[in-house]
């Protein structure tokens, strides 16, 4: 009897799910747009992000980009070092899907 509810126990186990699993929306690359307006170049570093070249923290990244965008689905290119971890990445990716960013490119 013991052993079919220790095999039972083990068994809920490993098919038990733990943790959240979360899903991040992308959409697939496309050819022929124009990139207009101004540059909209974000380095992701471990540390820290800029945008074109001038560092901000990260906090201020949406305030920074405003100004540079003339429309929500205006491009904004995403360059990750290349030691960022993809968690990074995806940190700033969903901070600007939040504050209403709606197209992003990740380059190399």
């Amino acid at each position: 009897m013991i052993d079919v509810i220790f095999l039972l126990l083990v068994f809920f186990m490993l098919a038990s799910r733990f943790g959240q699993n979360a899903a991040l929306a992308l959409n697939p690359g496309s050819t022929g747009n124009d990139y207009s307006g101004a540059p909209r170049l974000v380095d992701i570093e471990r540390d820290g992000v800029s945008l074109n070249g001038r560092r901000l923290a990260e906090v201020a990244l949406v305030e920074a980009l405003a100004p540079l965008m003339p429309t929500p689905n205006a491009l904004v290119v995403l360059r990750p070092a290349e030691d960022v971890p993809t968690q990074r990445l995806i940190d700033v990716v969903v901070a600007l899907r939040a504050s209403g960013v709606e197209t992003l490119a990740v380059v190399e």
